[in-house]
């Protein structure tokens, strides 16, 4: 089996394109409690190819030859999958609640390689 990781993505744009934003505070406690429920039913019906639940993502630094700045990108989370193929990896995240409830924009797998031999 290959691994993959999968990144969680959306930022604000996300929030203003779903229109969460414009929820009162009851419906968003609605969503946000069905979006957790989905979540946890994605999670048991996935569990055999879960390698790492993850976790969301906080804040970012960029390190480059410039130094140390702080910016901003949509990376939200992360979770780690085992599957036979890039595909079927993306398979497992079709109609995912990040997307589909919550108001995440997508879903990005990429697979883990292995490091070159030194």
């Amino acid at each position: 089996m290959k691994k993959f990781l999968a990144i969680y993505m959306g930022g604000a744009s996300s929030f203003e394109k779903s229109g969460w934003n414009n929820l009162n505070e009851q419906e968003r406690k609605q969503r946000e409690q069905a979006g957790m429920e989905g979540w946890q039913k994605w999670v048991q019906e996935n569990e055999v190819s879960i390698v790492d639940l993850g976790t969301p993502l906080g804040k970012t630094k960029r390190i480059s030859v410039q130094g140390i700045v702080d910016t901003k990108n949509e990376l939200g989370a992360y979770t780690i999958v085992q599957a036979e193929s890039h595909e079927a990896a993306a398979k497992i995240f079709e109609n995912h609640p990040h997307f589909t409830i919550f108001p995440g924009e997508s879903v990005e797998i990429m697979e883990c390689l292995p490091l070159p031999e030194m």
